[in-house]
């Protein structure tokens, strides 16, 4: 129970990570700053943040119009679904 307790938190800690880089990217390119690599969105959804990085995009209204986060996104987080889904029917 421990073990599943501190997995679920690292995951909404990676969830948020990518939610908080979409709204301080949103700032920066607002107020003309330096801004986040688009390298670093993809990195942190790899990593399971993919619902944060989706979440931030439609909250802040951030990279809705790159092709690659538009439809790159909800597709990592399909197969992140899928993969997820057949390592517990496999596993369990």
């Amino acid at each position: 129970d421990l073990h599943v307790r501190s997995r679920r938190q690292r995951q909404m800690c990676i969830r948020d990570r990518d939610f908080v880089l979409m709204g301080v990217d949103k700032w920066k390119a607002r107020h003309d700053r330096w801004r986040v690599p688009e390298r670093a969105f993809f990195c942190v959804a790899l990593l399971g943040g993919t619902p944060g990085a989706l979440l931030g995009m439609w909250t802040f209204r951030h990279k809705t119009r790159h092709w690659y986060f538009r439809y790159g996104l909800p597709a990592l987080l399909l197969v992140q679904l899928a993969l997820g889904t057949w390592i517990v029917v496999r596993v369990f």
